[in-house]
């Protein structure tokens, strides 16, 4: 395929995947039970964390994280008291555990009472055509409080070369408006545009086949070469092919 070929192509497996049908199936679905907008970016958040392995279990574990959190996020964040904590210590989804859990749920306080928010911290330290410095600054700050070491892996750090899968999962959800219901579009303050695709196994796959990647490992270099092409066919809104190709990948094994 030339490239008139392929963004035809794609363009077309965006609309066949970037509708409301999508969600029914993907873990994007935890934070579309809520309306209020730390509820959604909180619980949206979580589940992004523990989006690895079986996507039938990502999404019953982040149903149940959400149940204990008494089905109000935001609430319990903010006004957790040490004994609510406690209930969290059964929790687990891989290698993620109930103490994992409860760092996390402390780490988003400080976020929310030191940092004016989730939205507010990325967009601090975003640059004009990519959000993956940002990504780094948001997890040393996300661990500045006192902290097991241990969590500390389950927030990717793209400037040692990790593709940051999961976070630019999140931002794609919080920032790009689709029009379509899908993504929420309710962060305001960055842009579609400074986004990168959520590289994981399927679509890095799929990305190969169809020549827009050739490094064979899927992390921070491979992720650059693969935004540098998707920003060719769509400068504006580059991630929306994340549907394209994660689509190929798991729903038609492309």
């Amino acid at each position: 395929m030339n490239k008139n070929e392929l963004k035809d192509f794609l363009e077309n497996k965006v609309e066949q995947y970037n509708n409301p049908k999508f969600i029914e199936s993907d873990p994007i679905q935890i934070p579309h039970q809520f309306s209020l907008k730390e509820d959604i970016e909180i619980s949206g958040f979580l589940t992004a964390t523990i989006a690895w392995g079986n996507r039938k279990s990502i999404i019953n574990n982040a149903k149940r994280l959400v149940e204990l959190l008494d089905n109000s996020p935001y609430d319990f964040i903010m006004n957790y008291k040490e004994t609510d904590l406690e209930k969290l210590q059964p929790f687990v989804h891989r290698t993620f555990n109930g103490n994992d859990t409860i760092q996390f749920i402390k780490c988003l306080k400080n976020i929310y009472v030191n940092h004016n928010g989730l939205e507010a911290i990325f967009t601090k330290n975003a640059e004009k055509h990519s959000v993956q410095n940002a990504i780094s600054k948001f997890k040393t700050t996300f661990f500045e409080v006192g902290h097991l070491q241990r969590t500390q892996k389950h927030i990717s750090d793209p400037l040692k070369n990790s593709a940051a899968k999961r976070i630019n999962m999140f931002l794609r959800w919080m920032v790009r408006n689709d029009k379509t219901g899908v993504d929420f579009g309710i962060w305001n303050s960055l842009s579609p545009a400074q986004l990168s695709c959520p590289l994981d196994v399927h679509s890095g796959n799929v990305a190969r086949k169809l020549g827009l990647l050739t490094r064979k490992q899927n992390d921070g270099k491979a992720l650059l070469e693969l935004d540098t092409a998707l920003r060719k066919l769509d400068a504006k809104d580059p991630v929306k092919y994340d549907f394209a190709l994660f689509g190929l990948g798991v729903f038609e094994g492309f």
